[in-house]
């Protein structure tokens, strides 16, 4: 029985020692969840009729180009709602060239032509494919914004079609990110055709009372110092897509801004377009909020520079904005749950409370019940409980209450396995056998029960954590880790400990 004991004891003490290391300094490696720590949790929808708007206008846009460059006439292209736009004014001797362009450039949208008109309506496949992409990069956004702020151990996940569970632990400022994360970050370059003008009707004037065709109304923002309304351009001239790097600078003010470089693409168009309106404004365009709105002095090609008035929070907000990109939908909260820090300690303490006292009763028993065979089960439970921690702080898990749950019934199914070892040698040694024949007969018949009722509830962990939300995750995490744990602890430690301390020929066994 004595045979192999050397490697057995170095392995134990190599797990012993990993275990101490990835656990050591317990508040840096473990990390807590939301019930424990304190945080925010956020219950957002995702706008989706925003990215079928967006699309519409996109596609009234491309058609408007097309039609132009292929010499096709037209008095009037307009959005009925989102998904349905139409133009008008064609003549009837270019119906087959308007269906050849529309079958030549989008497959996504039906459209009739009705006298002088063709209507446009986006096909339902196409539309419920905009909605599910818009859900699945408001969250990749949300993601990064969050990863990019800074936030510890983040839960972000879908819920339902439209809707997104934010949790964010130990946070102080909730209202600064719940702003980061809301903020649809649409950065647009316009040029300005009128303003400022304290009201919309002032700013017409000139216009005859009438927007332009090719230009929109925006409003400053106050905060920038900006004031009334400005006319500018309907197209942008280059939007966030085209920047290439943004970072924080200051102005020549020594005032916190917002420094950028565009593309090889948006780059040329910005020379191109600063290089023919020198003298001009340019309205930059945040969120349809005119941030800033300088005069262009010179030609400028890859990199310029955001002004606004921002305190250097707001610089360093709108820099992790636009590194994260635009959200392609608007959302709403519909939920806010705040957790205090004090809370959290709360929560911290009656968990904690509540697994020693289920782990010293579980001690107690064992000692009382299997006498100095118990001590063989305790030491072999506070190696179950060790190697629960270190896993959790090897593969970046979160601790939450379930957790602590799972943790507490993955110590009642180890000392489980105990029993079931012990018993099966209490049954040895009464058929007259000395301790070591007892003892071996008793592991290797119990191993089979052991490892077939550990094995089926770490399956039922794994479906729990595939398709489980946060805190059922949380519980199958410790759940599965401590029965992996205890396949260890309960077979090979415990073993190993009857190894060390019991004779191979020894007649009695306190058990």
């Amino acid at each position: 029985m004595k045979k192999n004991v050397k490697w057995k004891i170095g392995l134990t003490l190599a797990v012993i020692a990993l275990s101490i290391f990835l656990i050591y300094p317990p508040k840096e490696k473990i990390k807590l969840g939301l019930d424990l720590k304190g945080g925010t949790h956020l219950l957002m929808q995702v706008i989706t009729d925003d990215a079928i708007n967006v699309e519409t206008d996109q596609q009234i846009a491309r058609f408007e180009e097309v039609f132009k460059k292929n010499n096709v006439t037209f008095t009037r292209a307009a959005k009925e709602k989102p998904g349905q736009f139409y133009f008008e004014g064609i003549s009837a001797d270019q119906e087959g060239k308007i269906r050849d362009l529309i079958d030549e450039y989008t497959r996504d949208w039906d459209y009739t032509l009705t006298g002088d008109r063709v209507n446009f309506k986006l096909k339902q496949p196409a539309e419920q494919y905009l909605r599910e992409q818009a859900v699945l990069q408001t969250l990749e956004t949300i993601r990064n914004r969050v990863d990019q702020f800074g936030v510890a151990e983040p839960i972000i996940q879908r819920q339902g079609s439209d809707r997104i569970v934010v949790e964010l632990p130990g946070i102080d400022d909730p209202e600064r990110v719940k702003n980061l994360i809301k903020v649809t970050a649409v950065l647009e370059f316009k040029l300005v055709k009128a303003g400022p003008a304290p009201d919309e009707e002032t700013l017409l004037q000139e216009f005859g009372g009438q927007v332009p065709d090719d230009a929109e109304i925006v409003k400053g923002d106050p905060r920038r110092g900006l004031q009334g309304y400005y006319l500018v351009s309907k197209v942008a001239s280059i939007t966030g897509k085209d920047l290439r790097s943004v970072r924080r600078g200051v102005d020549e003010w020594n005032n916190p801004a917002v420094s950028f470089t565009l593309t090889p693409d948006g780059a040329r168009r910005f020379e191109q377009v600063t290089g023919q309106n020198i003298g001009k404004q340019l309205a930059i365009i945040l969120d349809e909020r005119l941030q800033s709105a300088p005069v262009i002095n010179s030609r400028i090609s890859d990199s310029g520079i955001i002004q606004g008035r921002f305190t250097p929070e707001e610089a360093d907000d709108l820099v992790v904005i636009l590194k994260a990109g635009a959200l392609p939908a608007g959302i709403k909260y519909l939920e806010e749950r705040t957790i205090g820090p004090s809370l959290g300690t709360d929560s911290i303490r009656q968990g904690l409370l509540s697994g020693l006292v289920a782990i010293f009763a579980v001690m107690v028993f064992m000692i009382f019940y299997y006498r100095l065979s118990g001590l063989n089960a305790v030491a072999a439970l506070i190696l179950n409980t060790f190697l629960i921690f270190g896993a959790l702080s090897y593969f970046k898990a979160t601790l939450t209450l379930p957790g602590i749950a799972g943790i507490i019934l993955s110590i009642g199914m180890a000392v489980d396995a105990n029993i079931l070892i012990f018993e099966r040698i209490k049954e040895e040694m009464a058929l007259g056998k000395n301790a070591g024949s007892a003892i071996n007969t008793g592991f290797s018949r119990a191993f089979t029960a052991i490892f077939d009722s550990n094995l089926t509830t770490i399956i039922s962990g794994v479906f729990l954590f595939q398709f489980g939300t946060g805190p059922i995750k949380g519980y199958a995490v410790t759940l599965i880790c401590g029965l992996v744990a205890n396949l260890f602890t309960a077979v090979f430690v415990s073993r190993l400990i009857f190894d060390l301390t019991v004779p191979t020929n020894a007649k009695k066994l306190s058990i």
